[in-house]
C-alpha cells in the first residue's frame, strides 16, 4: 500500500532545499562579552550546563524554576538545522508541561497515537499507543528539533536565573575536589569559569567526555538510512506507516512521519555499501520519493542526512562533579524516538536532585542516585532499540529468514504480530530497582508500582472546573490521599498533601481505577513524578521514612546508603 499521489504536477527536481521553518532556523544569537572575562580570579558559578539542546535547556529551565542560577554555555550561536529529533513522547511533554511549555509544544507539533506496519504494498496490522481516553497528552508529538529548541530559548530567556551564553566553547577541564574549574574559548579569547557541578549536554560527540578521556562504549551497526524532509500537499493520515520490502524501495525499508508545516519525513534504509555524500545529493533524493509519491507528485526537499545505526553509552554517566545527560551519556538507533525522550528524562531526574542538594536537604548520596536510575533507563532503551535494528535490518541467513516468517504471520496471526518490531516506541523507564523506593507492604494491581512515573487522569476542582492530577502535583514531594486528610500529613516537610475528595475530586473514578485506591490508599510522588510509595493504610512514621529513602535526607555519608 502505498500514500494517495499528491496533485499531478511536475516535481521540483530543480530547486534547492529550503526549510518551511528557514526563518527559524536563521535565528543568530548574538556573543555577549561576559564580566566573568573581565574577572581577576575564575568566577564561581553553582551550576554550569554545556550544551543547549532540548536535554540542556530543559534542565537549565528546570532549575530555574526552582530557584536556582545556572550558566547555560553553547558552542554554536544557532538552533539545530533539519528536523533531527522528531518524534517527542507523552511523558516528555508532561515534562515540559511542569517547565511551563507542554502546551505550545502541542500546538504547533503533529499529534498521533496510530501507526501502520506494511509488507510490500499490503497493511499487515495497526496499532494505537493510546487506546484509552482520559490522557491530556497524546501518545507522540512530532515536531522538528529547531522549533522544540527555539519554544525551549523563549522560555529560557523568560527566566533571569539562566545567564545563556553562545559561542563559548569548552575548551578544557579540570576536575576538582569541589567542583570543575573549565576554561571557555570565545570570539573574544579564552577565559576560565570556577563550577560546583557540571553537567554536559553537550551530544553524541560530547567535548567534555572527549576532554576527560572518556569515551562511550557500544555497537554499531553495519547499514544506512536516508532522512528526507519533503514539503508536499498531502491528505493521507497523520500516523507512522513503516513498510518492509515495499514495492517502491524494494528488499529495504521505509518509514513515513508527518511533520508541521506540511513537511513529511520519509527514512529509506540504503545498505552498509551505499556513499553518504552521494545519497545526499537531490537527483538521488528525487527518484527515491518519487518511486514513493508517484512520478506526478509536487514536493520539494527541505533537509536530508544519512546515518548509520548505533547503540552506546558511557560506563559511569557520573565522574565527581561532572555529570553526563542525554547523548553525551547514551546514544541509541532513531528508530523507536528514544534518544531525545531519553535525554529529557534525564534532565526530569537530575533537576530536583541537584537542587536539594543545593539547598542542604539531601546528602550526596541523592545526587549519586542519578546514576544507577539513568543508566538503568538507558541499557532499557538500548536493549529495545538494539532489537528493532536486529529485527529491521537483519545480517545473517537465519535472522532474515525469522523476520520474514513472522511478517507473513502476522498478516493473520495476533501472536506474530507481538513480534515484529519496527521500533518499540520509547515509554519512560519503571525504576523498580531505584534505592529511593519502599517496598510494597500492601497488594496493589496495575503498573503504578514504586519507580513508575504516576499516570495522568482528569480530575476536577471543588466548584467543578476541569483539571489534570499531574499539573495539580508540588514543585516537591506530594502524598496523594484518597479521603480525609491525616491529622499528621500538614507536618510533613517540603511535601504538598493533596487529598481526593478533599482538595481534587475523582469525578470519572479513572485516577482510583489506574491507581487501584481504595478509600485511604496514599501515594508519595517524587519531583520527577515517579512513584516512591505507597499504602493502603499509611501512618505517619512509615511515610516519614519513605520521605527520608527517597530523599536521601542528610546523614554522615560513612552510614550505609540510602
Amino acid at each position: 500500500m502505498q500514500p494517495q499521489e499528491a496533485p499531478n504536477q511536475e516535481p521540483r527536481s530543480g530547486q534547492p532545499f529550503r526549510g518551511a521553518g528557514q526563518e527559524v532556523q536563521a535565528i543568530r544569537f548574538a556573543y555577549q562579552r561576559s564580566p566573568d572575562q573581565d574577572a581577576a580570579q575564575p568566577v564561581p558559578h553553582p551550576v554550569v550546563i554545556v550544551g543547549a539542546g532540548p536535554v540542556g535547556l530543559s534542565l537549565a529551565i528546570d532549575l530555574a524554576q526552582r530557584g536556582q542560577p545556572v550558566l547555560l554555555v553553547d558552542n554554536d550561536n544557532k538552533l539545530s538545522f533539519g528536523s533531527r529529533a522528531l518524534c517527542f513522547a507523552k511523558r516528555t511533554l508532561e515534562i515540559w508541561d511542569r517547565l511551563g511549555l507542554g502546551q505550545a509544544m502541542v500546538d504547533k507539533g503533529v499529534s498521533w497515537n496510530v501507526g501502520r506496519v506494511f509488507l510490500r504494498d499490503e497493511q499487515l496490522y495497526q496499532f494505537n499507543l493510546q487506546p484509552e481516553d482520559g490522557h491530556q497528552r497524546p501518545a507522540f508529538i512530532n515536531l522538528q528539533q529547531y522549533y522544540c529548541e527555539a519554544l525551549l530559548v523563549e522560555r529560557a530567556l523568560q527566566l533571569p536565573l539562566i545567564d545563556m551564553r553562545w559561542a563559548n566553547t569548552v575548551v578544557g577541564v579540570q576536575p576538582q575536589a569541589q567542583g570543575a574549574q573549565l576554561t571557555l574559548d570565545t570570539p573574544e579569547g579564552a577565559y576560565v569559569v570556577d563550577a560546583g557541578w557540571v553537567v554536559a549536554c553537550d551530544g553524541s560527540r560530547s567535548a567534555l567526555r572527549g576532554l576527560m578521556g572518556l569515551e562511550a562504549k557500544g555497537r554499531v551497526f553495519r547499514d544506512r538510512f536516508l532522512i528526507a524532509d519533503v514539503k508536499m500537499t498531502a491528505d493521507f493520515p497523520t500516523e507512522r506507516w513503516f513498510w518492509f520490502d515495499p514495492p517502491f524501495h524494494p528488499g529495504q525499508s521505509v518509514l513515513l512521519h508527518r511533520e508541521p508545516d506540511n513537511v513529511w519525513r520519509i527514512d529509506f534504509q540504503l545498505g552498509w555499501d551505499a556513499d553518504p555524500e552521494e545519497e545526499k545529493k537531490p537527483e538521488n533524493i528525487i527518484p527515491r520519493v518519487q518511486a514513493l509519491l508517484g512520478p506526478k507528485a509536487e514536493f520539494s526537499l527541505e533537509w536530508a542526512s544519512v546515518y548509520t545505526f548505533a547503540c552506546q553509552r558511557m560506563e559511569r554517566f557520573v565522574h565527581g562533579r561532572v555529570i553526563f545527560a542525554g547523548d553525551s551519556a547514551h546514544g541509541v538507533s532513531p528508530f523507536g524516538a528514544r534518544g531525545a525522550n531519553s535525554g529529557v528524562q534525564d534532565a526530569d531526574n537530575l533537576g530536583w536532585k541537584l537542587d536539594w542538594w543545593l539547598k542542604g536537604r539531601s546528602s550526596d548520596e541523592l545526587l549519586h542516585s542519578y546514576a544507577p536510575e539513568r543508566e538503568y533507563a538507558a541499557d532499557e532503551n538500548i536493549l529495545n532499540s538494539t532489537r528493532a535494528t536486529d529485527f529491521i535490518t537483519p545480517k545473517s541467513e537465519i535472522s532474515r529468514l525469522f523476520r520474514d516468517q513472522v511478517l507473513a504471520l502476522a498478516r493473520s496471526h495476533e501472536f506474530a504480530r507481538r513480534l515484529v518490531n519496527s521500533g518499540r516506541l520509547s515509554v519512560p523507564a519503571t525504576l523498580t530497582h531505584s534505592l529511593l523506593n519502599t517496598p510494597d507492604v500492601d497488594v496493589f494491581a496495575g503498573r503504578q508500582l514504586p519507580g513508575a512515573p504516576l499516570a495522568d487522569a482528569p480530575v476536577q476542582t471543588l466548584d467543578g472546573a476541569p483539571a489534570w492530577l499531574l499539573r495539580c502535583l508540588g514543585p516537591d514531594f506530594t502524598l496523594l490521599f484518597f479521603g480525609d486528610a491525616p491529622a499528621w500529613g500538614a507536618d510533613l516537610p517540603q511535601v504538598k498533601l493533596l487529598c481526593l475528595g478533599l482538595d481534587l475530586l475523582d469525578a470519572q473514578g479513572l485516577l482510583a481505577q489506574r491507581l487501584d485506591a481504595t478509600p485511604g490508599t496514599a501515594y508519595l510522588v517524587r519531583p520527577d513524578q515517579h512513584v516512591c510509595a505507597r499504602w493502603r493504610q499509611p501512618t505517619e512514621p512509615a511515610v516519614r521514612a519513605a520521605l527520608a529513602r527517597a530523599s536521601c535526607a542528610i546523614r554522615p555519608l560513612d552510614q550505609a546508603p540510602c
